[in-house]
């Protein structure tokens, strides 16, 4: 019989890949809605795990309301006939202010929370905002590209698991990630360049060989994101980002491939 743990975790699993699916497939503002509101929930489940009482503590409601802004500042831009102004002045103004009102905090370590403050900044709210980016590849709606970056990223990680579990003999990276191996790593990539080419049979922005390059840098830096994240939560002693999940653990837990995936996917579309 199946462990009751496991129909959650499959449930829980299968209803966030519908979500995260279908508001990228809808329209562009189901995905402003969706994601606006999970970069919201994930920096603040990012605070909530550096946060550590009389040492760092960076104000999260600030924090949630920065990010809110550059995500709308990445895709408004795609909507400049709508919004016929420049919003990044505003996120700039809003972090000015955010550094001077630690001046009237008198916290013991303001240069830690400035610090993590634009850590959270960087590592979190800025690849979720790049996702505009790619969505709108060369100035069109082309949701294939972002979806294909998804479903590389759980097919990874999906036959990685199962690979590695069953075969896994050589550790990946064994002081932050245990039980990675480099079999399981090999068989997720193995199985995301297949993921790959059946997205280039349909989406010819990509040539197929662009497809399977496009496929290996989501496998080797969301590898890279999610041993980020490991050593991240092994720096403050948790096992997991949150609860929001269940049966999978907090947003972070869920995005953590995709810190690093994203952005380096943004970079390499620009050379096409």
């Amino acid at each position: 019989m199946l462990s009751r743990n496991l129909i959650q975790r499959t449930i829980s699993g299968a209803i966030f890949a519908a979500t995260i699916v279908s508001s990228i497939l809808v329209s562009p503002w189901t995905f402003l809605g969706v994601f606006l509101i999970i970069s919201s929930l994930a920096i603040r489940e990012f605070y909530h795990v550096i946060n550590q009482p009389g040492r760092i503590n960076v104000m999260v409601g600030p924090a949630i309301v920065a990010n809110c802004i550059l995500f709308l500042v990445f895709f408004a831009k795609h909507f400049i006939d709508f919004i016929p102004f420049n919003l990044m002045p505003i996120y700039g103004l809003f972090i000015i202010l955010v550094l001077i009102a630690e001046l009237f905090r008198h916290c013991h370590r303001p240069l830690h929370n400035w610090a993590y403050f634009f850590l959270g900044q960087a590592m979190v709210s800025l690849p979720f905002a790049l996702l505009s980016n790619i969505l709108y590849f060369n100035g069109n709606w082309t949701p294939n590209l972002l979806l294909a970056v998804f479903v590389i990223i759980w097919v990874n990680d999906s036959f990685a698991y199962l690979i590695g579990s069953t075969f896994g003999k050589h550790r990946l990276f064994e002081r932050i990630s245990p039980k990675k191996s480099w079999e399981g790593f090999i068989g997720g990539a193995f199985a995301s360049m297949v993921v790959a080419y059946v997205f280039s049979l349909f989406e010819t922005d990509l040539a197929w060989w662009q497809w399977f390059i496009f496929s290996a840098l989501v496998v080797v830096f969301g590898t890279f994101g999610d041993l980020m994240e490991s050593l991240m939560k092994r720096s403050v002693g948790v096992k997991d980002s949150g609860r929001l999940i269940p049966g999978h653990g907090g947003l972070l837990d869920r995005f953590d491939s995709m810190l690093l995936a994203v952005p380096v996917i943004y970079l390499y579309l620009q050379l096409f």
